[in-house]
């Protein structure tokens, strides 16, 4: 299950270089293209399960585990690495999976949240909609960028 999940990060340097509202908008759209058959592998995983606290528990733990286990160095993941990989997630493959509109997407979101949290060490994120993210942005993300 999510073999290669690692690949997910593939672009994160260039999506969260100069985050506008249209280039966030653009990266989103893209992420979606390229890498949206490891959310399509999620989803279908826990819609098809008996048990979907189960499978939520499980995709949870293939993901942050695979991710961990391609980006530590003797255990531990560089900090700038990981402020990098968790910004990521909020922007990316959280709003990525609730744009499913799948009924079991914000559970697994959780699941994932909770798993990444207890995964990544000093790691506290939350995950939100695209279209509150997008919303937030005027010409910069939040103004910061």
């Amino acid at each position: 299950m999510l073999e290669n999940v690692e690949e997910i990060f593939t672009d994160l340097k260039l999506m969260l270089r100069k985050l506008k509202k249209a280039s966030y908008e653009e990266n989103m759209t893209r992420f979606r293209q390229e890498q949206g058959h490891f959310i399509d592998e999620m989803i279908g995983y826990v819609k098809s399960s008996e048990d979907e606290q189960a499978a939520i528990n499980e995709v949870a733990e293939a993901f942050s585990k695979g991710i961990f286990d391609a980006f530590n160095v003797n255990g531990k993941i560089n900090g700038r690495k990981q402020a990098d990989m968790n910004f990521f997630m909020i922007y990316y493959v959280f709003p990525a999976i609730l744009l499913t509109d799948e009924e079991c997407a914000d559970r697994l979101c959780n699941g994932i949240k909770e798993k990444w949290n207890a995964t990544f060490e000093d790691t506290n994120i939350s995950y939100t909609t695209y279209d509150k993210l997008y919303g937030a942005f005027r010409e910069k993300i939040f103004g910061l960028f």
